[in-house]
């Protein structure tokens, strides 16, 4: 659906993006990730064919953005970060001038009806926008965005601003949106990401560094293992005994709200939940639970926006 090969961009002397290449296909929901000044904004506005690029293809559907400009846009429904609205029309009006805009096909009245439905802003459909709320003013985005039936929803930051509860309704039309349409939203609420998102494409410094869905993203970046260790026993003795095992090289106690249970944080140059198991029985100190800990889609992300190396990560 959207195929992006050897895409730049310049502005002067600063390069927006750097030689990016990624592809999406039908039926895909995107978490486009990356630090602010990363390159993301640029990276859709290009896509949309909002702006050129210096060098390299953009196709959407098969279709050349550069070549064949408007047949491609027809696929794409845009939300930008900031909507496109205008303040002074009527929710109805506005969506009535977007859809005469687009040239979109059918009859209009039940049209809108049903995308005002789908985005939950029936309820408003009268009111002039600037009256509105900012997560009503998304929604009304959002609208905008679904005229034409689009192939394809590009979504910058369609969750900057909202409130937890707005943040879950939002959520919850992105993947029901994402039943029938591709879908590439860039976002800095990251649990968002991972709640929604198929994949994910990290970029930084206007360069992918990471591509992948995400647990696979946070096991190729794992150079250790870590766990979690509950046990009832002396503190001092089970913190021993678990140094000892080969290959543990740190062991952190922390309290419990039982008497002589403690959990611990074990660091460890290989696998060791099996040693971990048969040290504590042979020494009467029952394990009551133990967890392999895994980098969340956070840990992940600090890890690879920080690092200093151009290693790009794609599993």
């Amino acid at each position: 659906m959207i195929e992006v090969k050897n895409l730049s961009k310049n502005f002067g002397d600063k390069k927006a993006i750097d030689d990016i290449s990624f592809s999406i296909g039908k039926g895909e929901i995107v978490g486009l990730l990356g630090p602010n000044g990363a390159g993301k904004s640029t990276t859709m506005n290009i896509i949309t064919g909002c702006i050129s690029a210096t060098m390299g293809k953009v196709t959407i559907s098969s279709k050349d953005m550069l070549k064949y400009p408007e047949e491609a846009k027809k696929c794409i429904g845009y939300l930008p970060e900031v909507p496109p609205l205008y303040p002074d029309m009527t929710v109805l009006e506005y969506l009535g001038f977007v859809f005469d805009l687009k040239k979109a096909k059918g009859k209009k009245s039940e049209i809108i009806k049903e995308i005002s439905d789908t985005v939950k802003i029936s309820d408003v459909s009268g009111r002039l926008i600037k009256n509105l709320s900012k997560g009503y003013k998304q929604r009304v985005g959002l609208a905008q965005a679904l005229i034409g039936d689009p192939e394809i929803l590009i979504l910058d930051e369609p969750n900057a601003g909202l409130d937890p509860k707005q943040v879950i309704e939002f959520r919850n039309i992105i993947k029901n949106l994402g039943k029938d349409r591709t879908v590439i939203f860039s976002s800095h609420i990251l649990s968002e990401v991972s709640e929604v998102c198929d994949k994910i494409i990290i970029i930084n410094n206007g360069k992918i560094v990471a591509e992948g869905k995400t647990d696979k993203l946070s096991e190729a970046l794992e150079t250790e293992n870590g766990y979690t260790v509950r046990v009832r026993g002396d503190k001092s003795r089970v913190t021993g005994l678990l140094g000892s095992i080969y290959g543990a090289y740190d062991v952190r106690a922390g309290g419990t709200d039982e008497a002589d249970v403690y959990d611990y944080e074990v660091k460890a140059s290989r696998d060791i939940r099996e040693d971990i198991f048969y040290t504590m029985a042979k020494e009467n100190c029952p394990v009551l639970e133990l967890r392999q800990k895994k980098f969340s889609l956070e840990e992940t992300y600090i890890k690879i926006t920080n690092s200093n190396t151009d290693r790009e990560f794609t599993v």
